[in-house]
């Protein structure tokens, strides 16, 4: 199965659709200025476990890398995949501290 995923700007998603053109999942995120954080991610139960979150996550991943933004995962989803493909930390903020 094949799965399209946009960014939907209006709505602060990427959206990931089947081959019927039907929302199967999404991503939410906050943008400012190149920093964009990544809070949820959704998908449909019908379609857990056929590559949804995972086709979600290299999409999106590979979008902020394209635009040249720091992504900061505060998904839960995302910051495992991240993890688990190492090839994107390079993107990625994995701490933060506080500024006196």
């Amino acid at each position: 199965m094949q799965f399209t995923v946009t960014d939907a700007p209006t709505r602060e998603r990427f959206e990931a659709r089947d081959e019927a053109g039907a929302v199967v999942g999404f991503v939410t995120y906050q943008l400012t200025g190149p920093i964009i954080a990544y809070t949820h991610t959704e998908v449909d139960p019908a379609y857990e476990g056929k590559g949804v979150g995972s086709t979600l996550a290299r999409a999106v991943l590979d979008d902020a890398r394209s635009r040249g933004r720091t992504v900061v995962p505060i998904c839960p989803f995302i910051a495992d995949w991240v993890v688990k493909h190492p090839e994107y930390e390079s993107i990625v903020v994995r701490s933060t501290r506080k500024i006196k």
